[in-house]
């Protein structure tokens, strides 16, 4: 079972479709901001699944990160994820960040909650049936 101080860190290189001009968060050849996030929540979600069940999944519910400095189209990335604190057997919080060969990109926080998958995925489906 995950606990407090566990981390899941990977790598990546900053690819065209992770740039602020592709995504459209700006207009300039670097890291974007939305980009970021979801590699911090990436790292958050493999960390808190490793030992949940069949059927059992996490949804993000919160993320604050302060995006710090640029990296450019090729840069390598690394990003990381620390569990802080499971409350209820089912709401995971984190510390993230992102880092390059030159120092820290973002840090910030991240919370999930677990979820029956099938459950939650009928639910959101429902909201648009006629």
């Amino acid at each position: 079972m995950v606990k407090p101080g566990d981390t899941l860190q990977y790598t990546i290189t900053v690819e065209k479709n992770h740039l602020a001009s592709s995504i459209k968060s700006g207009c300039l050849d670097v890291l974007a901001t939305p980009a970021v996030v979801a590699m911090m929540e990436y790292a958050a979600l493999q960390l808190a699944e490793k030992d949940l069940p069949e059927g059992i999944s996490t949804v993000g519910t919160a993320i604050a990160i302060d995006h710090l400095a640029a990296a450019p189209l090729g840069a390598e990335v690394s990003v990381k994820a620390t569990l802080i604190k499971v409350t209820d057997g089912r709401f995971y919080d984190f510390e993230v960040e992102a880092s390059d060969c030159k120092g820290l990109l973002a840090k910030g926080t991240h919370s999930r909650a677990s979820v029956k998958s099938e459950k939650f995925q009928q639910k959101a489906n429902s909201k648009y049936e006629v």
